[in-house]
């Protein structure tokens, strides 16, 4: 599936550098989590493999970021899918490699800048209207909480273990902000309905 789609991205005409948001990442990024359980169920290469393709984008949606228009406000909460290959990829590493070390230190750490990162803009996703997008907080958010539980695991840091609790109490917090949100927007018919 990666495969197809990459190869699709590169000989479709029309696509230009402020087409790409971090929603970009799902097909691609979504790699990164099949070492979790492939690492069991199918090997350690195999999960090599699928842990080395889920980091691609990263780059290309952070010079989009930067050098290029702002996301439309309905984009905005994609943002967030940035979190999921740092974190994911730091589950995921452990997985494969039995053991923290630098590299999946450095995983961890760019995770908790981005999720750094992130909060200061919390004003801005503040303001923003209702939009599907807001889905986007769900899984990244997950993605960060396990990373740190296990990085307690990994460590014995209590202060890794206070911040994994946390951050599980903002998840089920988002979530069902999410879901009561969704439901209202589903009762006013404002779930797929075209752009004005």
């Amino acid at each position: 599936m990666t495969l197809y789609v990459l190869n699709a991205w590169i000989y479709k005409p029309g696509f230009e550098i402020t087409h790409i948001s971090p929603a970009w990442f799902i097909p691609v990024a979504g790699n990164i989590v099949a070492p979790i359980a492939g690492v069991t169920h199918a090997g350690p290469e195999t999960g090599w493999f699928f842990f080395s393709i889920g980091l691609v984008l990263f780059t290309i949606i952070v010079y989009r970021k930067i050098f290029h228009n702002p996301l439309p406000d309905r984009l905005l909460p994609t943002l967030f899918i940035l979190l999921a290959p740092p974190a994911a990829g730091f589950i995921a590493y452990l997985k494969l490699n039995g053991t923290l070390d630098g590299f999946g230190r450095i995983l961890y750490h760019t995770a908790v800048f981005i999720a750094l990162l992130l909060l200061l803009q919390l004003p801005r996703f503040a303001r923003l209207k209702f939009f599907l997008s807001w889905w986007a907080y769900s899984f990244p958010l997950a993605a960060l909480t396990i990373a740190t539980l296990l990085m307690y695991r990994a460590t014995g840091v209590a202060f890794f273990k206070d911040v994994s609790w946390l951050l599980l109490a903002l998840h089920c917090a988002v979530i069902a902000l999410l879901l009561v949100l969704t439901a209202r927007a589903i009762a006013r018919n404002e779930i797929c309905t075209p752009e004005q």
